[in-house]
């Protein structure tokens, strides 16, 4: 795969990589001059775009960091797979502080001082500002949507002690950004700001403003529906003025992060994992799936290695459990060849290589649908919204037979029995096929979603929190005192580096929390 530079040159993943970590090794350099890992000190403009493409690449996450923040956490959360490793007991509601430093230290340490030179130090009418602000925005509602307040408008700020923002306050600041990008963007006309160090779309020869001011407006729609049951004045206002300035609407306007397999740091995270044999198809994913005859199932997650079948999981076993054949690895589905290939016994090899999924427009067909549903303007009805976001989502993973798409949509099937260990029932009753009822329209449009959101497991878990929808099934085991069974995590708690270094600012925050600094609370958006 390589970028493709305009009609004049191309540049390969590997060395545009090569050259973005020798330029993170000058930031370190600038960094320890300052003796400071949260500020940058004095850098030009020509280093700029080096510094957008560190801050792109560093906050996807690099395979361990992948790992440990969002494949068996947020992933494992959110129930698109289960945990197979013996080891991590996360799916059992385990905190594992030791992890947080995960989701938390790239951002704060790495993209964070990099950002905010870029926004501080460029015009705020300029394309390149506007972007800088939609990826300051895109990185950040990952980390209070994991965490709740959090460091944001002292963020890079080159002090030791951070105060915490609350999270309605950073959510209404997200809106100004994305508002003030947007509109920069549109007027932007045909630059190619960052040029190829524009790593999202230059690698589909779309690094236009008008490409992020659809990302920028999808991301505003999308945190719209964030803060619809907490704010619906806000929350209508918003999405509505993000479909008017226009949204993600056919796949070529999809966001991807490329990946590399000659660079640790850079090869895919979920591939890394997959590779390492640690997930499994949750039994949640496999009664939808297959109730619905998914045509995304052989796409998503491949045959067992020792039946050659899909099957999948309950979330929440215990490691005895785990241990018997119809639990285990053998005899269940990991996720896709796209992510890595079967090479037989039971072993894998990773395709490092696979472009990282950011944001799509099946996404937002979904989120107008809802949109519609709650009688916002969101340009058509939420039917339409609803199927052609199903069709979106086929497309997105190369499936173009129509007759196979038309019958999925009208399809009544359910969901069904799993046949697993548990003997569990199916995990809802909600059809493909368009209901009469406006409670069921609203369960439809929200496992639809749910499963047009994989493999992001961040976005994946938010939407499961903020809707309370696809009913899925309870861990089997919690082995977290505060989640006693049948009760969803919420959050994650505050890092305990943090309240070493930063206690004042934390105990601030655990009060804006308006519960313990534990899994049980809710965030601010969270009213399920």
């Amino acid at each position: 795969m390589h970028f493709k530079i305009k009609k004049y040159y191309s540049l390969s993943i590997a060395a545009m990589l090569g050259m973005v970590i020798a330029l993170s090794s000058c930031t370190d350099d600038f960094v320890e001059l300052n003796t400071d890992n949260t500020k940058l000190g004095s850098v030009s403009a020509t280093e700029f775009p080096y510094m957008f493409a560190t801050a792109l690449m560093t906050t996807t996450l690099a395979p361990n960091d992948f790992e440990i923040g969002e494949g068996t956490v947020a992933g494992v959360y959110s129930q698109f797979y289960s945990q197979a490793a013996m080891s991590f007991p996360t799916d059992r509601y385990v905190i594992k502080q030791e992890w947080m430093p995960a989701v938390w230290n790239p951002v704060y340490i790495s993209a964070a001082p990099q950002l905010k030179t870029i926004i501080e130090k460029t015009d705020e009418k300029l394309p390149e500002n506007a972007i800088a602000k939609v990826w300051w925005v895109w990185m950040f509602h990952r980390v209070t949507d994991y965490f709740g307040p959090t460091p944001y408008f002292e963020a890079a700020n080159g002090k030791d002690a951070v105060a915490f923002t609350p999270q309605d306050s950073i959510y209404y600041d997200f809106f100004k950004k994305l508002d003030a990008a947007s509109t920069v963007l549109k007027a932007a006309g045909s630059a190619t700001p960052y040029d190829k160090f524009d790593l999202v779309y230059s690698a589909k020869g779309n690094q236009s403003p008008a490409a992020w001011a659809k990302f920028a407006n999808t991301l505003r729609l999308r945190l719209a529906l964030r803060i619809s049951k907490v704010n619906p004045t806000l929350a209508k206002q918003q999405a509505e003025a993000a479909v008017a300035a226009g949204v993600m609407t056919a796949t070529t306007d999809d966001a991807y992060m490329p990946k590399s397999s000659s660079v640790y740091a850079e090869r895919n995270g979920l591939s890394q994992i997959v590779a390492w044999d640690e997930l499994r198809m949750s039994s949640s994913m496999e009664s939808m799936l297959k109730g619905y005859d998914d045509p995304r199932m052989p796409i998503y997650f491949q045959p067992a290695t020792f039946t050659g079948k899909f099957d999948g999981v309950r979330n929440g076993l215990l490691v005895v459990e785990k241990q018997m054949d119809i639990n285990s690895r053998k005899f269940n589905s990991n996720l896709g060849s796209r992510w890595a290939s079967n090479v037989g016994n039971g072993a894998f090899t990773a395709n490092f290589a696979v472009p990282q999924n950011i944001m799509h427009a099946a996404e937002a067909y979904f989120l107008r649908a809802e949109g519609a549903l709650n009688g916002w303007n969101m340009g058509s009805d939420a039917q339409t919204l609803y199927e052609t976001g199903i069709k979106m989502s086929m497309a997105q993973w190369g499936i173009t037979d129509q007759a196979v798409i038309a019958k999925y949509i009208s399809n009544p099937a359910v969901p069904i029995a799993p046949l697993d260990g548990q003997d569990s029932p199916p995990v809802n009753n909600y059809p493909v096929k368009w209901s009469a009822t406006a409670d069921m329209q609203r369960k439809q449009v929200a496992q639809q979603k749910w499963l047009g959101l994989f493999p992001d497991g961040m976005e994946g878990w938010a939407e499961v929190r903020r809707s309370g929808l696809p009913q899925l099934y309870p861990i089997v085991h919690s082995e977290n005192a505060d989640l006693p069974a049948g009760k969803f995590i919420r959050r994650m708690p505050f890092l305990e580096t943090e309240k070493q270094t930063n206690s004042a600012a934390v105990a601030n925050a655990v009060k804006m929390l308006g519960g313990a600094d534990n899994a049980a609370t809710p965030l601010w958006w969270d009213k399920n």
